[in-house]
């Protein structure tokens, strides 16, 4: 008989440091090794990372990495920060601006594009607990999910 696994949520905040990425790279490399999702850490360590360099280098607050496992193979990584402005090219049927061939940064949101199955950003307004700024997220499949 066919178990059914419970959703399973985790979320790592972190401060503006310079060694927060590493940080949760790392705790994401635990978190999919805990759950039995090692299949996914290549995938989803590079959503990750984009996701992390975005918050650090375009804000100067806190930021919060999230991962979320709704059902067998299938994980959204979500990255908050205090910053409302969803980037560029990162809303659905938007092009994005693209970065100059000898520009040193500028690609992340697109390679999230590209590898994600999915992928979205909510504006989150300030109410009572919340600290609003916005959410990105991205989600990534084994490839026996569907």
């Amino acid at each position: 008989m066919p178990t059914v696994s419970p959703p399973w949520t985790y979320t790592l905040q972190l401060p503006h440091d310079p060694r927060a990425p590493g940080i949760a790279r790392a705790t994401l490399r635990t978190v999919l090794a805990a759950h039995g999702l090692s299949a996914l850490t290549p995938t989803a360590e590079l959503l990750a990372a984009e996701l992390l360099a975005n918050a650090h280098l375009h804000t100067t607050g806190p930021y919060a990495l999230r991962l979320l496992g709704r059902e067998p193979g299938r994980l959204r990584i979500a990255v908050w920060d205090t910053d409302p402005r969803v980037p560029l090219g990162f809303t659905k049927g938007e092009a994005g601006a693209v970065a100059p061939d000898d520009a040193e940064t500028g690609r992340g949101l697109h390679l999230v594009r590209a590898c994600a199955q999915s992928w979205g950003a909510s504006v989150l307004r300030e109410l009572g607990a919340s600290k609003g700024g916005k959410l990105l997220w991205a989600e990534c499949r084994g490839s026996d999910s569907a």
